[in-house]
């Protein structure tokens, strides 16, 4: 029996997408072979690559100018990949909203001066600082955010405008609300939140400004390489880009970024409205900067917290524990995530609220 899996990532994944995968999971395209086992050079398997490419770039409207990459080491080896394919006068500014906003603001002054221009930990991250009043650095090579705070339950609603070219972490939120992608630089965000599994990481960035890395930046981490080899420069990610491409197509199926968006709005807009009007639960995150795809929750009791989530295990609605650094519960749920998993869990909540008063 499945279960509702509300976890931060590796996440839930499509049921129709995960049941296609396990019908040709032995034999790929007619090729009497796994997915798992055919080589990236074969033309089965490039035809895999160009899709998952062609998709991105229909999705998303990424404009020909622009590459599509799939790599791999998650978004936290992209935290370096930045500073060393971008920072050419040694310069950059950080909007520090949450912990792995942090981490890639920590990688970025390894190799040059990282300005943190804007901080939300005042506030233990639940806001966004107002893009608008910030002070920019004249002359940096790049702005870097994250525009959604898996941990935290924040993003933005509005994103930077900027001289320097804009940079932003999508890990958590990608393909779950357009964006305007000429507006930035690179976007780059790990897979398996709404993706994928974990494995490949995706990173979109314009051409122009990837053709001069640093001396420093290792063969596989210069975006440039990895654009002229085609995301093939070494043995790939396969089977997660391959799982990638199907996720991709069923999101063009369902209407694409902009149908799921409505969807994805309506999902946490349940999940909140049952949260701000009880008196027992509460969701400490600044209304106008709540994230639509990670929300967390506390009872305001550490032992209930712990219970609640042991009794939601018990009852199919599993991964709700948050994260170390916060505690209490939090509920991540992506595009995969149905609305009957967002009812099952209010549903819950309304239960255990009644019995534990």
């Amino acid at each position: 029996m499945r279960v509702y899996n509300f976890a931060a990532g590796p996440s839930t994944l499509p049921l129709n997408v995960l049941e296609q995968a396990q019908a040709e999971f032995l034999d790929f395209a007619g090729t009497g072979m796994s997915i798992t086992e055919i080589s990236h050079r074969d033309k089965a398997f490039g035809a895999v690559v160009a899709d998952a490419e062609a998709l991105v770039r229909e999705l998303l409207n990424v404009p020909d100018d622009y590459c599509v990459l799939f790599l791999q080491g998650g978004a936290s080896t992209q935290f370096a990949a930045v500073p060393l394919n971008l920072m050419h006068t040694g310069v950059a500014d950080y909007i520090v909203t949450g912990n792995f906003a942090k981490k890639a603001w920590q990688e970025g002054c390894i190799y040059g001066t990282a300005n943190k221009i804007g901080d939300s930990s005042d506030k233990t991250y639940t806001y966004i600082p107002d893009v608008d009043t910030l002070n920019y650095t004249p002359g940096a090579d790049y702005v870097h955010i994250t525009s959604n705070n898996t941990i935290f339950g924040t993003r933005y609603t509005k994103f930077p405008e900027c001289d320097a070219p804009l940079v932003a972490d999508m890990s958590s939120e990608i393909f779950s609300r357009e964006i305007d992608v000429s507006k930035f630089a690179v976007i780059y965000g790990g897979a398996q939140k709404n993706l994928a599994p974990a494995g490949v990481t995706i990173v979109i960035a314009k051409r122009s400004l990837i053709q001069d890395p640093l001396k420093i930046c290792p063969t596989m981490l210069k975006w440039k390489v990895q654009d002229e080899n085609g995301s093939l420069y070494n043995t790939p990610p396969a089977f997660s880009i391959y799982m990638a491409d199907l996720v991709l197509k069923n999101l063009k199926a369902k209407g694409g970024v902009k149908a799921m968006n409505e969807i994805d709005v309506y999902k946490a807009g349940l999940l909140y409205d049952f949260i701000d009007n009880s008196s027992f639960y509460h969701n400490y995150v600044v209304p106008e900067y709540r994230s639509i795809m990670n929300i967390p929750f506390v009872t305001g009791n550490a032992d209930m917290d712990a219970k609640f989530i042991a009794e939601a295990k018990k009852n199919g609605l599993v991964s709700l524990k948050g994260h170390r650094l916060v505690g209490g519960m939090r509920a991540s749920i992506y595009n995969a995530m149905p609305v009957e998993g967002i009812q099952a869990l209010i549903d819950f909540m309304k239960k255990f609220e009644m019995e534990n008063k």
